[in-house]
């Protein structure tokens, strides 16, 4: 033995051996087999199709959000789906009264009074003409708010109005 050959124990050894390559191919399938999802990823189902209609202020009173059922409310005459804001605009929420109902003047005076709302469904849509500058600016906020966050799925008009009427008979 030569003295400057290294030790039989000092050589380096390749890693790069048959046995190793097949080791490491099953170590990486059984990785794949663990980590792989056990099934499909599926897409939620998509929401039922919204279609721009008519409302009278009885037509939008069952959108409330009571047993399930969607959240609308109006604005200056526009409806809104605020169903993705359940938590405010839902039953149990702070503006919950204003679920299924014409919101304006109690958006535009800040209060959620029931006094604030209009009782008769009938009659005719509240026109906020008493309201004063500040007011209609806090409601044109409100406005802004609801058109960035929400989608407008129809617009009020009153009872008898002739438009409610055509959207009756093409239902």
């Amino acid at each position: 033995m030569n003295t400057s050959d290294p030790p039989p124990a000092a050589q380096v050894a390749t890693v790069a051996t048959p046995v190793n390559m097949i080791l490491l191919a099953l170590f990486a399938v059984l990785v794949y087999m663990r980590l792989r999802p056990s099934q499909a990823a599926t897409l939620p189902a998509a929401p039922p199709p919204l279609v721009f209609k008519v409302f009278t202020p009885p037509q939008l009173r069952p959108y409330n959000g009571e047993e399930g059922a969607p959240v609308y409310l109006a604005v200056r005459g526009k409806v809104f789906d605020c169903t993705p804001g359940r938590n405010f605009y839902g039953p149990g929420g702070p503006y919950a009264n204003f679920a299924g109902r014409d919101a304006s003047r109690g958006l535009a005076c800040q209060s959620f009074d029931e006094d604030m709302l209009t009782e008769d469904l009938n009659g005719p849509l509240d026109k906020l003409e008493d309201l004063g500058q500040e007011e209609m600016e806090n409601l044109k906020g409100w406005e802004e708010r609801f058109n960035e966050k929400y989608l407008v799925v129809g617009k009020l008009v009153p009872v008898g109005h002739p438009e409610a009427e055509e959207d009756e008979k093409t239902s």
